[in-house]
């Protein structure tokens, strides 16, 4: 199986910082926002966009782990923090790739029983293949793959992050 490299590690870091900027001006008015990446690699995305955050705003951020078994997305789900610490905030949902959009919509679901100030998503790769009327506010790229195709993620701690084709 071969890699095609759709995103370098510097294609990442650039698409992480205009994508904070992004949120940013939608969430000026506010005093803190809510970053609740999904487990594993959204969670690792979400707090790089909360690195860039801290950087370019005074934006208080929370970050938010959200626990969904994504080949069962009807099982409950679960987040790192309570829901009283993310009720009445503004909360991005945040995942790697957004594919038939399955895992983000049971996510989004989830956090539609919390009353929020405002929500959005966000993705680093927006694949075209949904099954769900479920979209990325803020995306990396927008990419129209086939359905046998396969994108990954691969976040790296020594700038060696990248995402392919496979």
């Amino acid at each position: 199986m071969s890699k095609d490299i759709i995103l370098t590690d510097q294609e990442i870091k650039h698409k992480t910082k205009r994508i904070a900027y992004q949120i940013y001006e939608t969430f000026i008015d506010e005093e803190e926002v809510v970053l609740a990446g999904i487990a594993t690699n959204g969670y690792v995305f979400a707090e790089k966009i909360a690195q860039e955050l801290k950087t370019i705003s005074s934006l208080k951020i929370i970050l938010c782990e959200v626990y969904i078994d994504k080949q069962n997305p009807k099982l409950s789900i679960k987040t790192s923090i309570p829901s009283e610490d993310y009720a009445n905030k503004g909360l991005i949902l945040i995942d790697d790739v957004l594919n038939s959009g399955t895992t983000l919509i049971y996510a989004v679901k989830h956090f539609l029983d919390v009353p929020l100030k405002k929500f959005k998503t966000a993705v680093l790769v927006d694949r075209n293949h949904k099954k769900y009327p479920v979209k990325a506010d803020f995306k990396g790229i927008s990419l129209s793959t086939s359905l046998l195709e396969h994108v990954q993620v691969e976040f790296d701690q020594n700038n060696n992050s990248y995402a392919w084709l496979s």
